[in-house]
């Protein structure tokens, strides 16, 4: 029978258990330290106890000097168990925080997106809080079992000099713990809700943060500013809300500890008055009184934490546990590079049937801008093959047949708004640091004078998004950065709309000389880039209703030269 672990967590519960499961040897360590660290600090005020009551019996400075040394011996015990088992927990929390931020990345980041209701803000939020929040547990269960063992000693401690006050701990830790594991569910609910809030206005920054200079470009600041605004004011109310469960949950916590060491003490007291008990076991009584307040307020809370616990691990499963929009196939594309899409219907398309050989220069006139991005999205499998109708073949290979990595090995899609990343100009166009064709890609996409212009040259600093670069100049850094990767098949989706007629036309020429024998479509309405293509195929209505060279066509289609002469 496969574990959760094998299978891939599938809830909040398999994730905890995979957790505790991966790291039983860390937390039975730092159990075992932190159980001694709370047996010591229980063995203190029943030293005292003994030291009084023995003191007052033998009156020898002997047994004071050996009693001294008793009382170091539990201090050394304490101080170091605490320090090594907290070491050891808090290493196992903070790699087991790791591991679970990596699998959410990767789950981020797979080339078949997950089928998931969650915008990337949300999934950044779970890959950060949720992961360290559900990793609190290998902390969790340690302190609870090292709570539990000193309450456990101070109960029989304090049975063993009066029946009735060890039964007065049991019974009043049990109340405590029915009372405040109500209130705890009460603290999971309105956690998960926080969490969901925060992400989503985390997910609302990000769409701004993006849209930016749009945004300014048609005065929609503002307007964004108050929908922003709306949805981190919910977040902030929910927050509000849960403080206030906390803020309940913490002071029923205190006040029903501070109750149970009154009555301890107050009982001990009577029983020392009524001579059921000596001034040793009372001093003992009223020094564990005292101290079982803090292992009881760790006890008490940690129903909160795992709560908290519970609700990241359920929202990490959303994203964990969420089915892939695809399952890939585990061929790889023949040797060549020929494009077939053959009888596609999605979207706007319509029965779309073209062939492009290996080694050619094709450019698709698209008239309708939504066929040209349905015809994007297939062939970057952003849409599975399943969604649609007809086949795509890859070198003579069905498209649903291949691996992911393999297609992405193959065919590079490269859309007109491609990402810029913070770091220099040199990593966006060589990300993976191969460090092939740069110099070959700069030149053909004409970003020699972005090089040239900074001291740094390719090593220029580039902000997140290229905050610091125009518009024509994000458009050729990520075109530079599709031309070095240099795969047997480049799609090109409107590559230079922001940069000016002559830079275009010189991008166009030095395309069709470095791309020579290798296969390429450039999906554009560009007089440039159409010219110097080895042909054009009409895209309209859906389907492929011209094909021939862009000269010709200018001449012969009246339509054509309409939709495309500058």
């Amino acid at each position: 029978m496969s574990t959760p672990d094998e299978r891939g967590p599938r809830t909040g519960s398999d994730i905890l258990w995979t957790a505790l499961r991966r790291n039983k040897g860390a937390m039975a360590g730092g159990t075992v330290l932190m159980g001694l660290y709370q047996a010591g600090e229980t063995a203190f005020p029943i030293a005292l106890g003994l030291i009084v009551e023995h003191t007052l019996r033998e009156r020898s400075l002997g047994s004071l000097g050996l009693s001294i040394a008793a009382l170091a011996v539990i201090i050394t015990t304490v101080s170091l168990s605490w320090r090594f088992g907290m070491r050891i927990l808090q290493k196992a929390n903070t790699t087991e925080a790791h591991r679970w931020r990596v699998r959410v990345a990767d789950c981020g980041l797979q080339p078949v997106a997950r089928d998931v209701d969650l915008k990337s803000g949300e999934v950044l939020t779970i890959a950060t809080e949720d992961a360290d929040q559900t990793a609190d547990i290998i902390e969790v269960v340690p302190l609870l079992v090292s709570s539990l063992v000193a309450v456990l000693i101070t109960a029989v401690a304090l049975g063993l000099a009066d029946v009735r006050l060890g039964v007065l701990v049991i019974v009043g830790t049990i109340a405590i713990l029915s009372i405040l594991s109500v209130m705890s569910r009460w603290i999971g609910t309105g956690t998960r809700e926080q969490q969901a809030r925060v992400a989503r206005a985390g997910a609302k920054v990000a769409d701004l943060i993006s849209g930016l200079r749009p945004l300014h470009g048609f005065g929609g600041t503002h307007a964004a500013f108050l929908s922003y605004r709306k949805v981190s004011t919910e977040a902030k109310n929910q927050a509000i809300t849960v403080a206030k469960v906390n803020g309940a949950y913490a002071g029923t916590a205190l006040a029903l500890n501070a109750i149970l060491a009154i009555a301890v003490t107050l009982t001990a007291g009577g029983l020392a008055l009524g001579g059921r008990i000596t001034v040793g076991e009372l001093v003992m009584a009223v020094g564990l009184a005292q101290f079982i307040m803090e292992p009881l307020r760790l006890f008490s809370e940690m129903p909160k934490y795992v709560m908290m616990a519970r609700a990241s691990a359920e929202r990490m499963a959303l994203v964990l546990a969420a089915p892939p929009v695809m399952t890939p196939g585990r061929e790889r594309p023949s040797a060549g590079g020929d494009l077939e899409v053959d009888g596609v219907r999605y979207g706007s398309l319509r029965e779309l049937k073209l062939h492009v050989p290996a080694g050619e220069f094709v450019a698709v006139a698209a008239y309708q801008p939504g066929a040209a991005a349905d015809l994007v999205s297939i062939l970057a499998v952003h849409v599975p093959p399943g969604a649609y109708e007809g086949v795509v073949r890859v070198s003579g290979r069905e498209l649903k047949d291949l691996s992911i990595g393999a297609v992405r090995e193959h065919l590079l899609v490269n859309p007109y708004d491609g990402e810029i990343f913070a770091g220099t100009l040199r990593t966006n166009i060589d990300p993976a640091g191969a460090g092939r064709m740069i110099a070959e890609a700069v030149e053909a996409s004409m970003l020699t004078d972005v090089v040239a212009l900074h001291r740094e040259g390719l090593d220029h600093e580039v902000r997140d998004r290229g905050g610091n670069l125009s518009g024509g100049q994000r458009q050729r850094l990520s075109l530079a950065r599709a031309l070095a990767a240099d795969p047997d098949i480049l799609v090109l989706h409107d590559p230079t709309t922001a940069v000016d007629a002559v830079t275009e036309q010189l991008i166009a020429r030095n395309l069709a000389r470095l791309r020579r024998n290798r296969t390429m479509i450039v999906i554009t309405s560009s007089p440039a880039l159409l010219d110097a293509a080895d042909r054009v195929l009409v895209l309209d209505g859906g389907v492929i209703t011209a094909e021939d060279t862009h000269r010709n066509l200018l001449h012969t289609d009246e339509t054509y030269r309409q939709a495309v002469a500058r």
